[in-house]
């Protein structure tokens, strides 16, 4: 059952699906019968709110999940992840930098603030897992929860001190029902970043087997994996300047297609990209109904779901080193 629902066409399915019930989700009423005999008002629904919401919600939950498959590649690790790294800690004390230093910059300057503090981040993660010794499976993304805490109880001392609280608050917790036209539009920027990461896929895969195995087949280990990172940095920082933090979002979903699909990057990400759309989609949709009319932001319906996944691939990650 879980390898049909692992098919390519079956994901794709079902994201079309998902993708029907999100546009016609929402307090007014808009439904399939009339798209040919739409209302102005209707009208205006669907191209300021509706679709600007389900394509942010493909291209971040693709970009994200991505995002953690590269770095599970890259450090070799199945627990490892832009949440369990500290990534969006660190691209949120980007945007914080950028809010209190240049108060009236524009989204792309926050851009630029989030991904330098994120790449910065990331590749001090990675500097602190070459010289751990005890490189447990599970060990290793705890070290960077517990950095991730650190950056981020720092953010809020800084934000406290500085009467950014309000300001910092709406990167805390992920939230498309902000999303409309114009403010989605720089999540565009992620799609050459996906098409770079399918590019160099195989160093990718090459690299994850470590660095001196890498350089046995004349693979340039540094550039590849700085490749990575970059990659990581950057779309992480887009999806938290324009929807907010989705946390384990970039665990969750490469594990799940590693057990059905292998652990070969090129022949993961197409089903990583689409399972995490898919994923995202479920979960907004989920978020919209439970309290309708109300909504639940996507960060606290994937941070439950997620949380509890999460648990059970550590259990799982436990069991099998005991063996």
């Amino acid at each position: 059952m879980g390898r049909f629902l692992m098919r390519m066409e079956v994901l794709i399915i079902l994201l079309v699906i998902a993708t029907f019930f999100s546009i016609f989700i929402g307090v007014s009423e808009v439904k399939p019968l009339q798209i040919f005999n739409l209302t102005a008002e209707q009208k205006n629904i669907l191209v300021s709110s509706r679709i600007p919401r389900t394509v942010s919600i493909v291209i971040s939950g693709s970009s994200l999940a991505i995002c953690g498959l590269l770095m599970q590649q890259l450090t070799r690790n199945k627990f490892v992840s832009p949440t369990t790294a500290g990534t969006m800690d660190w691209a949120r004390l980007g945007i914080l930098i950028s809010l209190i230093a240049f108060p009236e910059a524009n989204i792309l300057l926050k851009l630029l603030f989030a991904t330098l503090v994120s790449l910065f981040g990331t590749m001090l993660f990675m500097q602190i897992l070459r010289r751990i010794q005890f490189k447990d499976v599970i060990f290793i993304p705890l070290v960077g929860i517990m950095l991730g805490n650190i950056v981020s109880s720092f953010s809020a001392f800084v934000a406290l001190r500085t009467n950014a609280v309000q300001s910092i608050g709406n990167f805390m917790q992920g939230n498309f029902s902000i999303i409309t036209s114009g403010r989605y539009e720089i999540l565009y920027i992620s799609i050459p970043l996906l098409v770079l990461a399918f590019i160099f896929a195989n160093q990718f895969t090459i690299a994850g087997m470590g660095k001196d195995f890498s350089i046995n087949l004349g693979l340039n280990y540094h550039k590849v994996v700085n490749i990575g990172l970059i990659i990581v940095a950057m779309i992480t920082a887009l999806v938290i300047v324009t929807v907010g933090m989705m946390p384990f979002l970039g665990l969750i979903v490469p594990n799940l297609v590693s057990i059905f699909k292998g652990d070969h990057l090129k022949n993961a990400l197409p089903h990583t990209a689409v399972l995490g759309a898919l994923f995202v989609m479920i979960c907004d949709v989920i978020g919209r109904l439970i309290i309708f009319p109300y909504e639940i932001t996507i960060g606290l319906t994937i941070g439950v779901i997620g949380s509890f996944i999460f648990i059970v691939l550590l259990m799982k990650g436990r069991s099998r080193n005991a063996l």
